[in-house]
């Protein structure tokens, strides 16, 4: 199925590595237009270069700070400057920090709130007067289940995606009818953070069964850990102009760990 996506373009954040790469490198393979940014701008210019070696006429990567307003305004400038047009956006910066309560600074909580509000405010914002010159505008938030079963080992991050899966709604309700809204919720996914987390432990195990017996433990339908892949497709399922009445809504892409009705 054609996804309409050729030729529009597309802001993704976080595109130097896992879903944000992922994600920028379908929406080459569909011929669309893509504008992504990192901290790290010659980590991701070599990660977009390498993913897409044939369609870097398309790419603009520039390096920024999502929390900031002044790097975030960049970005969209130099991609309207670019290709003359903005369709969406995919709000995929963030991270986890795995850390209890008790073990949890004041300080620990602000950055991981400034890092999850931040980072959706101020592309939005940013974003919205090209957005709404076009004639098939979406938002996708990237967001994960935490956000409706919290873990106490992730309690900041839980809190963090709790809200900014309301804040989605909201957003949603707000930007309605020019701007569609809609988010993804990840369970497990093979990204970087996992590897160096395997890395890290030291266990005599491979990765997959490594992987394969925290699946168990996490009550992973599927029994494995996602794919950076697997959830890209969802969300240009979502930016794509196929999705014309859907808003406000969430998708799990999480192998059915997901506990809620």
């Amino acid at each position: 199925m054609d996804l309409l996506l050729r030729d529009r373009a597309y802001m993704v954040t976080g595109g130097s590595s896992g879903v944000g790469l992922a994600t920028a490198r379908l929406l080459l393979d569909e011929g669309a237009n893509v504008i992504t940014c990192a901290r790290d701008g010659d980590k991701l210019a070599t990660a977009l270069a390498e993913a897409s070696p044939d369609a870097q006429d398309r790419v603009v990567t520039v390096a920024a700070d999502v929390r900031s307003r002044a790097d975030v305004d960049a970005v969209v400038t130099a991609g309207v400057e670019r290709f003359g047009r903005l369709d969406g956006v995919v709000n995929n910066a963030g991270g986890s920090r795995m850390a209890p309560r008790a073990e949890t600074t004041l300080d620990d909580w602000r950055d991981e709130l400034d890092l999850k509000f931040s980072s959706v405010l101020n592309t939005v914002d940013a974003a919205l007067p090209h957005l709404r010159c076009s004639d098939a505008a979406a938002i996708v938030n990237v967001n994960a289940v935490l956000a409706r079963q919290p873990e106490s080992r992730l309690v900041a991050t839980s809190a963090a995606r709790a809200g900014l899966l309301n804040l989605s709604k909201s957003l949603s309700q707000e930007l309605a009818p020019t701007v569609r809204v809609n988010s993804v919720a990840l369970g497990l996914i093979d990204t970087g953070q996992w590897r160096r987390r395997y890395d890290q432990s030291g266990d005599p195990q491979s990765f997959a069964e490594w992987e394969a017996r925290i699946a168990d433990d996490r009550g992973v339908a599927l029994g494995r850990f996602g794919h950076a892949d697997e959830v890209a497709a969802m969300i240009l399922t979502l930016l794509s102009p196929r999705s014309s009445y859907v808003t406000g809504s969430c998708l799990d892409v999480c192998g059915g760990v997901a506990r809620y009705v």
